[in-house]
């Protein structure tokens, strides 16, 4: 049986020592202590979230993004690093971009096989969030340089595993459940557990309620590994309220002046949060009536379904809204699909993605508008390196080259708000020192913003002996775990309980790295087997007199048996019953013969308990044993020798 090891016949059975506490020993069957972590995408970057570990001859993949500031293959993880096939499970954290935008290309376009799993709300948006990815990102107008179609993307879906919360799910002996990540709807952190060491990936989390979500959960149970974001270092986010009145305040202003505000987001997460600020907002304020708000997305409009559906996810402000009207049925908000619906012609907000301007709506409106110093764009979320907004914002640049090559005044005044749901210093700092891992490994955080939280990690924590790590991509981690292994004692042998001191001797199994000790009469129940028993038979033809035969074999074997066969010898084990007809030699005969007995139609020799001789016709000899290594040997020596008697008779 697949995922059953024990240990082969004539291997000495190990003692183990019954200690106070657990049972100690190394075996050669546990496999490699050795843990390896290896980023394949947001090893000191943000974007392609990918992450590889590798425990016990199990291979687990977190995440499977695209880059959003590059196209094509350039965006993918590094997937030749890695073969596909033998990764065993894909869980992935979240539908964002660049952690799941690359699960219909590895599923549908390499050798991968195994089982894929997120939770209820994930699933159903990411069929979304992949359509538009071929769409905006310009590539799918591009005959034959699409990263997948849609009918790779319904294969995808029909491909994966749907969890709950905490739902643990075993395969093979990786067991692992998920937690509520804050972040976007759906999100959740994984938990790990292989052979004992467990592995807790964040993903992207915020450990702070917003005005629908809720914040993070925290693990109540220990965590030796913790793989954690560093999207923002040692940086501290806003207040939530100061930086709601810097957005309202800086949008106002905008449209009174006559001009428009463009908000770029990502379509689902951050966008469901500002609306439910905006339209708040405008319910207060009859005079901001005439400005129209416009959500330029299909994609934000569909979603809304899926929000409704998983609305015992939020918080409970949001569900105890839910009891008195539906808090995403927005009254000043008009959805849009296109472009081409959009009037152009007085002072609004718009909200358009992609959140980082690359391309798309985002991208079209902030050229039409970015040479009009009335207008206003404000960046709510974070911002991955070769993209424009990043650019924007860290080079403030006086000109802007449109998607057309032509390059004009930057006049547009451009602001910084974050709303990003991602964990700020003093978060981590909280996370870490409440789960107290013994082990971190720092990932999805440009290079400057890893190393310096990684240098307050350590001088925080170089006194207690906790590792921290910031691997580049495709760098390996290696973490060794020295772990007590403990045998559980069943069956007959767990009668009397083990005395401290004590030595048993049993049969280990070895099955998804639990240790059973049994006896080796109770084997199958214990290990999942069914025991069966092989009869070889085995006709030769031999011409020469019985009783030369008798001779050479009497030379090699010190232990022959006569009997009598049974006239049906396939019903008897072994095929013979033993008779007082004939008995071995006694101390007068020389060692290695026995007493010559004149054969008869019935007889047959037993030869070293082992194997049965017998005529089964004239002129041919039938050879049978129960199979197994040591039969089987002295089956071949017989056979040896009579094939040595019917060529050399006279030896």
């Amino acid at each position: 049986m697949a995922g059953v090891q024990v240990l082969p016949a004539g291997m000495p059975v190990p003692d183990i020592t019954v200690s106070k506490g657990s049972a100690k020993r190394s075996y050669p069957f546990q496999g490699d202590e050795t843990l390896e972590f290896i980023p394949l995408g947001a090893g000191n970057e943000v974007g392609r979230s990918c992450c590889l570990l590798k425990f016990k001859g199990k291979t687990i993949m977190f995440d499977c993004g695209a880059h959003p500031g590059y196209r094509g293959d350039q965006s993918l993880p590094f997937f030749d690093e890695v073969d596909a096939d033998s990764i065993d499970i894909l869980l992935i954290t979240h539908f964002h971009v660049d952690h799941a935008a690359a699960v219909p290309y590895f599923l549908t376009k390499t050798t991968f096989k195994g089982k894929v799993y997120m939770t209820y709300p994930t699933a159903a948006i990411c069929k979304l969030v992949w359509s538009d990815f071929i769409k905006v990102s310009g590539i799918a107008e591009q005959p034959g340089t699409s990263l997948y179609t849609d009918k790779d993307i319904n294969e995808t879906i029909n491909r994966i595993t749907c969890i709950d919360y905490h739902q643990q799910v075993e395969i093979e002996g990786v067991k692992f459940w998920c937690y509520n990540a804050g972040h976007v709807i759906g999100a959740c952190m994984f938990m790990v557990q292989i052979a004992g060491v467990r592995l807790l990936y964040t993903g992207d989390y915020s450990r702070q309620q917003d005005r629908h979500l809720m914040a993070a959960e925290m693990p109540s149970v220990k965590v030796d590994v913790l793989v954690v974001e560093s999207t923002y270092g040692v940086q501290q986010h806003e207040p939530r309220g100061s930086r709601e009145k810097r957005l309202v305040d800086a949008i106002v202003s905008t449209l009174q002046l006559g001009g428009r505000v463009l908000l770029p987001v990502f379509a689902i997460g951050r966008a469901q949060e500002l609306l439910l600020l905006l339209d708040e907002y405008w319910r207060k304020q009859p005079e901001l009536h005439k400005y129209p708000i416009i959500c330029l997305s299909a994609m934000a409009k569909k979603c809304i379904v899926s929000y409704q559906t998983y609305i015992n996810q939020m918080n409970n402000r949001i569900r105890n809204l839910f009891d008195i009207e539906n808090p995403f049925d927005f009254r000043h908000i008009r959805y849009l699909s296109s472009m081409s619906e959009f009037d152009d012609s007085k002072p609004c907000v718009v909200m358009a993605s992609p959140g980082m301007l690359q391309n798309g709506p985002s991208r079209e409106l902030f050229d039409r508008w970015c040479e009009v110093r009335h207008n206003l764009t404000v960046i709510t979320g974070y911002c991955v390196q070769h993209t424009l907004a990043k650019e924007l914002l860290d080079t403030e640049p006086a000109t802007h080259t449109l998607q057309d090559g032509r390059e004009v005044a930057l006049k547009m005044r451009v602001h910084y708000v974050s709303f990003s749901a991602h964990a700020d210093f003093i978060q981590t700092s909280e996370f870490i020192e409440q789960l107290r891992p013994s082990q971190i490994v720092l990932v999805h955080g440009e290079a400057n913003m890893m190393a310096s939280l990684k240098k307050r990690l350590v001088a925080k924590y170089e006194q207690s002996g906790v590792g921290v790590w910031s691997p580049d991509n495709t760098e390996t981690v290696r973490l060794t775990f020295h772990e007590s292994k403990v045998a559980k004692v069943v069956g007959s042998m767990a009668v009397e309980r083990p005395k401290t001191g004590a030595s048993l001797q049993g049969l280990v199994l070895h099955n998804n790295f639990q240790l059973t000790i049994c006896s080796m009469d109770e084997m199958s129940a214990h290990a999942g087997l069914q025991v069966s028993h092989l009869i070889q038979r085995q006709n030769i033809p031999f011409s020469q007199p019985w009783e030369v035969l008798y001779f050479h074999l009497s030379k090699l074997f010190d232990s022959i048996v006569e009997v009598r066969a049974e006239k049906d010898t396939s019903t008897s084990f072994g095929g013979v019953e033993e008779g007082a007809d004939t008995k071995a030699p006694d101390d007068s005969t020389k060692k290695g013969k026995t007493e010559k007995i004149a054969p008869t139609k019935n007889t047959a020799l037993r030869i070293l308990d082992s194997v049965t001789l017998r005529k089964a016709a004239p002129g041919l000899l039938e050879l049978e044993w129960a199979s197994n290594p040591v039969h089987d040997l002295v089956a071949d020596a017989v056979l040896s020798v009579i094939l040595h008697s019917l060529s050399n008779p006279s030896t």
